[in-house]
């Protein structure tokens, strides 16, 4: 079974910041606060079956608080609601991670791409890099200005473009992404954005080039050809058929063996779990296909008939 430790918190303060958007300060109930690097998220658990992740935006060396920023999503599955209509300061939750699946790697430059939201993964990473002292620039684009949350202290950190559609359009990505060898790409903002941002750099960038972040799964193509295979759980000893049709975590909870989980599709990294044998077919938003040591369970299939799994 995979485990994560919890943590109990407290909303110190919750403020508007932008049209739609909240920021959460919280600070620990009990124990300290979890350390963290840039780009990491956590798990806030709003109810038995109400589990939702969320960026850390603060400053990583600021070990007292953590602050995450929330947009009320136009159709929310439940989290964005919640936390817009029910928490007030002074409430108590329960959280999980931190975890990071988006890391920031050294660099003597960097160019950073935020849609809306996807700007709070990112702004952790402009401050860790300003104070390094890195070359770096941010093409931040919104729906309006006053949608766009941080926009007074990226402007005061250093090189910031921003793109408000009601003032210039979109963003010019052909622009915006003329090659340079030398400088990493990270991303993070709505799927259009994302696939746009990954056709330029596959095209004309060096290989590991960019670096994207998801808040939403990537469409499975070929899950028409899927086919029904076979999982031993080294931990538990039992085997499992996974069906065509049904995910390694639904098989593996049904034969009884539980495993820590959250979004159940491929973007929060709760499930990943390690492959001891066999080859895995990644169908996730998190891992690329060389990683062939760990998988998640909760939408990748196999591409060999068999995977030994550690549970």
């Amino acid at each position: 079974m995979n485990t994560e430790q919890e943590f109990t918190v407290t909303v110190a303060d919750i403020r508007d910041i932008a049209d739609k958007v909240v920021e959460l300060t919280l600070v620990a109930a009990d124990g300290e606060i979890p350390k963290w690097e840039p780009g990491a998220h956590i798990d806030l658990i709003l109810g038995p079956d109400l589990v939702r992740q969320y960026s850390l935006c603060g400053d990583p060396d600021d070990h007292d608080t953590l602050t995450i920023a929330v947009l009320r999503e136009t159709v929310s599955r439940g989290g964005s609601a919640y936390v817009h209509e029910h928490l007030s300061a002074g409430d108590t939750l329960r959280i999980r991670g931190p975890r990071n699946n988006f890391p920031l790697h050294d660099s003597e430059s960097y160019r950073f791409i935020a849609g809306g939201i996807g700007i709070t993964p990112l702004l952790p990473m402009i401050r860790t890099v300003a104070r390094q002292g890195a070359a770096w620039t941010l093409h931040y684009g919104g729906r309006t200005r006053g949608s766009m949350a941080y926009l007074s202290e990226l402007s005061a950190l250093g090189d910031i473009h921003v793109h408000a559609k009601d003032e210039t359009g979109r963003m010019d990505l052909d622009t915006i992404l003329t090659p340079d060898p030398d400088t990493l790409v990270y991303c993070c903002g709505p799927e259009s954005l994302l696939d746009s941002v990954e056709i330029r750099c596959a095209a004309t960038w060096p290989a590991a080039t960019l670096h994207i972040e998801r808040f939403a799964p990537k469409p499975i193509a070929d899950a028409a050809t899927d086919r029904e295979f076979e999982v031993e759980c080294a931990q538990s000893g039992m085997t499992v058929q996974v069906p065509a049709g049904t995910s390694i975590l639904a098989a593996v909870e049904a034969a009884g063996i539980p495993v820590l989980s959250s979004c159940r599709e491929g973007t929060c990294g709760t499930c990943e779990t390690v492959v001891l044998d066999g080859l895995p077919d990644h169908r996730d938003s998190l891992l690329d296909p060389q990683d062939t040591d760990v998988m998640m369970i909760c939408r990748s299939r196999a591409r060999t008939p068999r995977l030994v799994l550690d549970l």
